[in-house]
C-alpha cells in the first residue's frame, strides 16, 4: 500500500525543498526561484533550480528532477521509503504503521546489520588465535593496536565458510548474505564467503553505518585487493574511504590518496584529513560529494605512469567539481605509508614539509611537461608552449592567466602578447566547438532523439508537445479538470508516457488528492525528473487558458489525422467490419 496522503503532504511541509536542498547547496534567488551549481554533477554556470511553487527542482544541466523526496533520493543514495524516513526523522514525525511496502527497506536494513555483525567477526577473528596471520601483517605496517580498533580492521580467515556459519547463526538467510556480497552463491544454491585470507577494512558511510569491504591478500597473489561489489546500500563510484573521520577534521583541504593503507597511515601521523577512492579511479560523483566537505584537495597518488595518468585525470574532475586542487610529489617517489615509515618519528613533519613545498595543480603539470621538452631548442620550446597554452585557455579566471603568462614569456623568451594571442585563438577554437556540441544537443533535445523516456517523441513531435503542454497546464489548474475532459479525451493522446501521465493526473486530482504528492514514489527517479521537467519548462510557464485550447486542438487534429490514414490504408473487409462495430454501438 503507498504511503498516506496526508502523512506525505506534512512530511512536505515540515522539509521545505529549498530548506532542505540549501544544507547541501548554496542557493540564490533569481526571480521566483532558487538557483545554485547541481550538486549531482560538476558545473561553473548555475543550472539547479528550485521551484518553491510546487516544492520541486530541476537541473536544465544534468536532467536530475524531483520533490524534496526525490532529492534526498539522489544525494544521500536511498530508495523511497529510505528517503521518506530520513525527512520524516528529520522533522521529529514518525512512520505510519504497516501502510506501505517497504520490502527494499528491509532488506537495507538487514544488510547493514550483516555487515555490522561481519565487521565485528572479521575483528574478532583478527585478535583471537586463528587471526595471527592477519595481525602480525598490520604490525608489520607499524599500525598499533591502537589504529586496528580506530578503523575497526579484521582479518577473513582461510575457511571459506566461516562468516556465512557465524551469520546464519545471527539469524541471517542465504538472499540477505549474497545480497550483502559477502558471499557467492553456486548453481547449487549454496553459498561461501567472498573474503577469505585476507586482511579487512571496513568501508563506513557518514552516518556510521558499515557499507563495504576491502579485503588486502598478504601474497602476491591476484588481485591484491578484493572490494565489495555495489549493493543495496553501497555505490563504490558515490563514496569514500574514511570520509567518516575526515568530514570532522579541522584542516579546510582533504588529501586524496589511492589506497586504505596510505590513508590510515597519514590518519596516525595527525593527517586526518586524509581519504580514498575503493577500488575505482575518481569518479565525478566522488569529486562533489569532496566538495560537500571542502574547498580544496590535495592529490598523493603513486608517482609512477599508472598513478600520474589517474592524477591527470583526477585534477579535471576536481577542478569540474569547483574545487581547488593541489599535487603532492613524494620524494623519490615513495607512497605516503612507505615515506611514513622510512621518516620514523619525523615522519608527520616530513610530510607536512612535502606539502607546504606542493604545488597547484598548473605548476605540476608544467613540471611534467618540462620532462618531454627540450628548451635549449626551438622546437622544443614550441611544443612546450602549445602545450601550455592548452592548459591555460581552460582557466577562467584571467588574473590566474596572467601569472603564468607572464612566468612562461621569461622562461621561454617569448612576449607575453604571443602567449596571451594563442591563448585567445585555442579559446575561441573550443568555444565555437563548444557551441556546436550544444547546438547538436538543443536540436536533439528538441527533435526528442535522446528522449529516452517518452520515446515516441522523436516521430510525433507536434503531438508531444502539445501533450506536454496540457499535463503542465493541468497540474497547475487542478480546478479545470472537468472542463479539460470535456474536450479532450485521454485516448487521443497518441505517445503512451504522456497517456500514463494524463490518467494519473486526472485520476488524483478526480479524488481529491494533489496531483503531484506521490509522484516520486509512484514514478522512478528518471521519470520523476521527465515529470518536473515538463512541469517547470519554458512552456509551460507560458501556459493559460489560450494555449490550453490550442494544444487541446493540436491533440484533436493528430488523433482525426491518424484515424483518417487509418481507413485510407485499410481494407475493404476492415472498413466494412468498422461500419459493423459503429452500428452495433448506437444500439
Amino acid at each position: 500500500m503507498p504511503l498516506p496522503e496526508g502523512f506525505l503532504q506534512e512530511l512536505k511541509l515540515r522539509n521545505d525543498m529549498t530548506e532542505v536542498a540549501s544544507s547541501y547547496v548554496s542557493l540564490k534567488k533569481r526571480g521566483r526561484n532558487m538557483v545554485g551549481l547541481c550538486p549531482f554533477h560538476g558545473e561553473k554556470t548555475p543550472s539547479f533550480n528550485i521551484y518553491s511553487e510546487n516544492g520541486s527542482f530541476y537541473c536544465f544541466g544534468c536532467g536530475v528532477g524531483g520533490d524534496v523526496i526525490t532529492f534526498i533520493m539522489k544525494i544521500e543514495n536511498l530508495d523511497y521509503i529510505d528517503a521518506v524516513k530520513f525527512l520524516a526523522q528529520r522533522a521529529g514525525m514518525n512512520m505510519p504503521e504497516d501502510s506501505f511496502d517497504d520490502s527494499m527497506s528491509v532488506l537495507r536494513k538487514r544488510i547493514y546489520e550483516a555487515n555490522r555483525a561481519a565487521a565485528k567477526f572479521f575483528y574478532t577473528t583478527l585478535t583471537g588465535k586463528s587471526g595471527a596471520k592477519g595481525l602480525n601483517y598490520f604490525h608489520s605496517r607499524a599500525l598499533p593496536d591502537a589504529t586496528i580498533r580506530h578503523f575497526g580492521l579484521g582479518y577473513a580467515d582461510e575457511n571459506r565458510y566461516s562468516l556465512v556459519n557465524h551469520l546464519k547463526s545471527l539469524g541471517f538467510n542465504n538472499n540477505e548474505i549474497v545480497q550483502a556480497n559477502l558471499a557467492y552463491q553456486n548453481k547449487n544454491g549454496n553459498i561461501s564467503d567472498r573474503f577469505y585470507d585476507r586482511v579487512m577494512f571496513p568501508i563506513i558511510d557518514l552516518r556510521g553505518n558499515v557499507i563495504a569491504f576491502g579485503g588486502r591478500i598478504m601474497s602476491d597473489a591476484k588481485p591484491k585487493y578484493l572490494n565489495t561489489s555495489d549493493t543495496p546500500v553501497f555505490k563504490k563510484s558515490s563514496n569514500l574511504f574514511a570520509l567518516n573521520f575526515a568530514k570532522n577534521s579541522d584542516e579546510k583541504a582533504l588529501i586524496l590518496c589511492e589506497g586504505y593503507m596510505d590513508v590510515i597511515a597519514l590518519h596516525q601521523a595527525g593527517f586526518t584529513n586524509a581519504v580514498a577512492t575503493l577500488g575505482t579511479a575518481l569518479t565525478p560523483e566522488q569529486a562533489l560529494l569532496m566538495k560537500r566537505y571542502c574547498d580544496e584537495v590535495i592529490i598523493c597518488y603513486d608517482s609512477d605512469e599508472a598513478g600520474q595518468k589517474a592524477t591527470n585525470r583526477a585534477i579535471d574532475l576536481l577542478r569540474n567539481a569547483g574545487l581547488l586542487v593541489r599535487v603532492i610529489s613524494i620524494p623519490e617517489g615513495k607512497d605516503p605509508d612507505e615515506f611514513l615509515r622510512n621518516k620514523g618519528d619525523k615522519g608527520r613533519d616530513a610530510f607536512k614539509n612535502v606539502i607546504e613545498g606542493s604545488g597547484n595543480d598548473i605548476e605540476y603539470r608544467f613540471r611534467k611537461m618540462k620532462t618531454k621538452y627540450n628548451l635549449e631548442l626551438s622546437e622544443g620550446r614550441v611544443g612546450y608552449l602549445n602545450e601550455a597554452v592548452k592548459i591555460l585557455s581552460a582557466l577562467d579566471n584571467e588574473m590566474e592567466q596572467d601569472v603564468y603568462v607572464s612566468t612562461l614569456a621569461k622562461e621561454v623568451g617569448v612576449t607575453p602578447d604571443s602567449i596571451r594571442h594563442q591563448i585567445r585563438k585555442h579559446s575561441r577554437s573550443k568555444y565555437n566547438k563548444r557551441q556546436k556540441d550544444n547546438f547538436r544537443k538543443l536540436q536533439s533535445d528538441l527533435n526528442g532523439r535522446n528522449d529516452k523516456i517518452n520515446t515516441e517523441r522523436y516521430k510525433k513531435q507536434r503531438v508531444t508537445t502539445a501533450e506536454e503542454g496540457v499535463i503542465a497546464y493541468l497540474v497547475k489548474n487542478q480546478d479545470k479538470l472537468s472542463y479539460i475532459s470535456s474536450q479532450l479525451d485521454e485516448n487521443k493522446f497518441q505517445t503512451e508516457f504522456n497517456r500514463k501521465l494524463y490518467s494519473y493526473f486526472s485520476e488524483r486530482i478526480k479524488n481529491g488528492d494533489d496531483a503531484l504528492m506521490s509522484v516520486s514514489g509512484d514514478f522512478t527517479p528518471e521519470e520523476t525528473a521527465k515529470i518536473f521537467r515538463i512541469i517547470n519548462s519554458d512552456f509551460a510557464k507560458m501556459a493559460n487558458d489560450e494555449t490550453l485550447r490550442e494544444n487541446i486542438g493540436v491533440i484533436n487534429d493528430e488523433y482525426a489525422r491518424l484515424k483518417l490514414s487509418d481507413i485510407s490504408s485499410a481494407s475493404d473487409e476492415d472498413i466494412q467490419e468498422r461500419l459493423r462495430r459503429l452500428r452495433d454501438n448506437r444500439k
